[in-house]
């Protein structure tokens, strides 16, 4: 019958897990004495139980020895393969960018009267003099930006007076054509001597007893009123 596996996970039983550690530790301190000694490799294994308390298995020489080594071992890794020299220049840009970000947002901070500790009577008096020289930039393009506001106010305002202008003349131009165009109707009503009321009187007169005068003109006909029987 097949052994059922165990659930890798905390044991909650305290004394299961002290027991289950025991047994455990001695396999794979056997493990790595096999190890060594199979394959002529050297080994170091240290463990710390839940208690704090230290386990150690050196296979050749001290542990002290071997943690020795390893340390040189590292730093000879780290001083013959050093980092690519792309990455070591973003890395140098990395850190020359962020000293300068922290140092403009402490000026920022500083400019806003915040984040004034420490500093002192120079510090401060270089600081009121960066303030009132901005303030000083702000109100100069402010007076800049209105007076711009105020000459296309102007601008405009001249481009409405003389389109108000351009309609008035265009008004009056047109009571005057209406005003020529009624007094021709009235010339040519008068024409050769005859009033508007004398020929429509000539033309009723004419008309009732069914004959014409023979100076009777076309503007006659066209200004009398129709004949109603």
């Amino acid at each position: 019958m097949a052994r059922e596996k165990i659930r890798i996970k905390k044991i909650d039983n305290v004394t299961a897990r002290q027991v289950t550690f025991s047994k455990r530790r001695r396999g794979i301190f056997k493990k790595a004495e096999e190890l060594s000694v199979l394959c002529d490799a050297e080994v170091a294994l240290i463990i710390f139980s839940a208690t704090g308390k230290l386990f150690e298995f050196s296979s050749s020489r001290r542990m002290r020895d071997m943690l020795a080594r390893y340390n040189l071992h590292a730093s000879n890794l780290n001083k013959f393969n050093p980092p690519p020299l792309d990455i070591q220049l973003e890395n140098s840009n990395l850190v020359r960018l962020s000293k300068e970000v922290e140092d403009k947002t402490k000026q920022l901070r500083q400019l806003r009267g915040e984040d004034l500790q420490g500093l002192s009577l120079d510090d401060l008096q270089r600081l009121e003099k960066l303030v009132e020289s901005g303030l000083g930039r702000v109100l100069e393009k402010k007076g800049e930006s209105i007076m711009g506001e105020i000459s296309s106010l102007e601008k405009r305002g001249a481009a409405l007076a003389e389109e108000n202008s351009k309609l008035k003349e265009r008004l009056m131009t047109l009571e005057r054509g209406k005003t020529t165009a009624f007094g021709e109707g009235e010339i040519v009503a008068t024409r050769d001597g005859i009033s508007l009321e004398s020929a429509l009187t000539t033309n009723l007169s004419s008309s009732a007893s069914g004959s014409l005068p023979d100076d009777f003109s076309d503007t006659s006909l066209k200004l009398a009123l129709p004949f109603s029987s």
